[in-house]
Formats: structure tokens, sequence, C-alpha cells
């Protein structure tokens, strides 16, 4: 693992930290009413032509109607349908046993596992379930209180007035992770350090985590925008679902293509060290050293 606090890193931070909210930098408030969501799918075929389809697993990401997106660790999208015949069950933490629950229990941010019927390319969920711990972050999401969410309050309303520098925050720390060429693809020992750094996030009070792409010079520019999505994706999927990270305290990922590179591109050495995604933990200065 490699953790930086380098006066070069937090200048970085500046740029980025600056850009408007409509950049893709902004904490994640997933709507709850889901009313600017658009899901597509196709429409849902005769039930008795379905057949027995895969189980999928993943983070609801958007809801329209009968419909829900659910994002896998890989960073891949199916859209499922639920309907009156859906088995929607919440298990132990809050609910003890299994307990069916309507769907407005698929609330966004939340894990979950779907078993389903499949016609052609569309899937019916014939069972939804999901842990009562992971239920109740995703709720807190939705209707959380101000003490619940008070870092990610200050975050939002320093980002929103267009933080002219990186005063209003302190970066505690900083970890790469690094990626073959072309590749977003998580190593072993990217995992390890995704989940070492999220386990020291953690024993920091008010602590947000900001998750930020690149890649090397290799390739067209649209190209390397999209892998340094691809790349922070993939790396704030895992540290919700593997290491655990709360989404309430994690700021939306953004993708920087080639820019503020580490090393020289010049050399393979160099390129290497530029196919990254940095892991930065900030506290917002009115709340640190707060209990």
């Amino acid at each position: 693992m490699r953790v930086i606090t380098t006066k070069a890193g937090a200048l970085a931070l500046i740029g980025l930290l600056a850009m408007p909210m409509s950049a893709g930098l902004q904490a994640q408030q997933p709507d709850p009413a889901n009313a600017t969501i658009v899901v597509e799918g196709e429409a849902l075929p005769d039930m008795s032509a379905m057949t027995k389809g895969p189980e999928i697993k993943g983070v609801i990401t958007a809801r329209s109607g009968d419909k829900i997106r659910i994002t896998a660790a890989d960073g891949t999208s199916t859209v499922v349908y639920v309907n009156e015949t859906t088995q929607i069950k919440g298990g132990g933490g809050l609910f003890g046993g299994k307990t069916k629950l309507g769907r407005d229990a698929l609330l966004n941010g939340l894990p979950v596992t779907a078993k389903t019927m499949q016609a052609g390319s569309v899937l019916l969920a014939s069972q939804v379930n999901f842990k009562g711990g992971d239920y109740k972050t995703a709720s807190m999401i939705r209707t959380g209180t101000a003490q619940q969410f008070a870092e990610q309050t200050a975050a939002t309303q320093a980002l929103r007035g267009r933080m002219g520098d990186i005063d209003k925050y302190n970066i505690k720390s900083t970890t790469n992770v690094f990626f073959d060429t072309g590749k977003w693809n998580l190593t072993p020992q990217a995992q390890n350090d995704l989940c070492t750094a999220a386990s020291a996030a953690e024993n920091t009070d008010n602590a947000l985590l900001l998750v930020v792409g690149y890649t090397d010079s290799v390739g067209d520019e649209e190209y390397n925008q999209v892998l340094s999505e691809k790349r922070a994706g993939r790396v704030i999927n895992y540290l919700q679902q593997v290491c655990h990270w709360k989404p309430y305290r994690m700021l939306t990922p953004t993708g920087m293509a080639e820019a503020d590179p580490l090393a020289d591109n010049t050399t393979e050495e160099g390129k290497a060290q530029n196919r990254r995604v940095s892991v930065n933990v900030l506290v917002s200065k009115g709340l640190d050293g707060l209990n």
C-alpha cells in the first residue's frame, strides 16, 4: 500500500474539488422518490413464457416504476423487473429472521441478491433478498438525520459553494492502487490495500472518501476518460461491498484520464505509476476533531 500526504497531492485535489457539481463530484445522495431516474428495459413478457434465469448480485443504483437497476462489483448493470409476485425478504439485523416486505423496501444503495425468471433478455425477480444491516444503511441515506450525516452535509455544502481551495478540508491520507494497461480489474494487492485504507479511515472521525481514477498516456482522450471512470467505479464498488465502507461517507467517484500524472509517461515504469486510482481520506475542518 502506498500512502502519500504530499503537497503535490493536495494541489491536485484543489482543482478537482473546485469543479462544479455537474462535473460529477458530489456526495452520494440517492433520490428517495426516484422521480428523475430512467431505467431502460424491454417490456415484461407473459410470465408463462419465462424460465429460470440467473442470480443477480449487486447494489440497487436506480429505480423507475416496476424496474430496478442492479450494479455488480465489476461495474456491470442489469435491469430487473419486480411485480406483485416478487418475494422481497430482509434477514437479520432489523428483521430478526426472514421477513417479507413490499417493493418500497428496495432502496437505492441497497446490496441485494435477486433470483430471476427469464424470457429472452428480460429478467423478472422472483425473489430479492438483503441483509437488515444493509437496509438500515440505505434507509439512513434516504431519511438520515443531520447528526447521522454531519460529515456528508458539510462536504456537500462546501462543494455546492464551489470551493476555491482545499483549506476547507484536511487531507488525512491518500492510498493509490495500480492497474495493468487497458484494465480495470483489481489485483489481490489492490484489494488488500483498499480494505486496509478503509479500515484506517473508519478509525478517523468524520472521514469521507474521495475516489479518483487515472490512466497513462496510451490511448486517445475519450478512451482514457472512460477507462479512468471504470477504474474509479470498480474501486468504489469494492470499498462498499467488500470493505463495508458506508455509501453515505463516499463522495461520487470521478475519472481524470491522464491528468495529474505521478511519474513520467515516456517510460514504462512511469506509465505503471500513472495507471492508478487514488483513494483520498478527507475531513472537513468544520468537523475535524469532533467525536
